[in-house]
């Protein structure tokens, strides 16, 4: 069952799993509310190991998600004749979704 905690983010047996849902502005913009809140010193010290370990896991989710983009972006090729095209991306190109 979750519970909130003083740090105001939410505990579970699965504390992280639904960063996985998170788009990158979503990842980036809450992990930049938790770092605003540590600075300010608005979290208790539990809350804070707590807040810490949660902005650590969103800073790994937003760093795969510039990782799958850069490999995307990689993968768009410029022809000899100057037209664009870009190569399949997906499972089958070894890069996932």
């Amino acid at each position: 069952m979750a519970r909130k905690s003083d740090s105001g983010l939410k505990a579970t047996d699965e504390p992280f799993a639904d960063i996985a849902k998170l788009s990158f502005e979503q990842a980036l913009a809450e992990l930049e509310e938790i770092v605003r809140r540590l600075e300010k010193g608005e979290i208790d010290l539990d809350g804070a190991i707590e807040a810490y370990a949660r902005g650590a896991a969103l800073k790994r989710h937003c760093e795969d998600k510039l990782r799958q983009a850069e490999a995307r972006v990689g993968r768009i090729n410029l022809a000899d004749d100057g037209t664009v095209r870009a190569e399949p991306f997906g499972p089958e190109g070894g890069t996932g979704p």
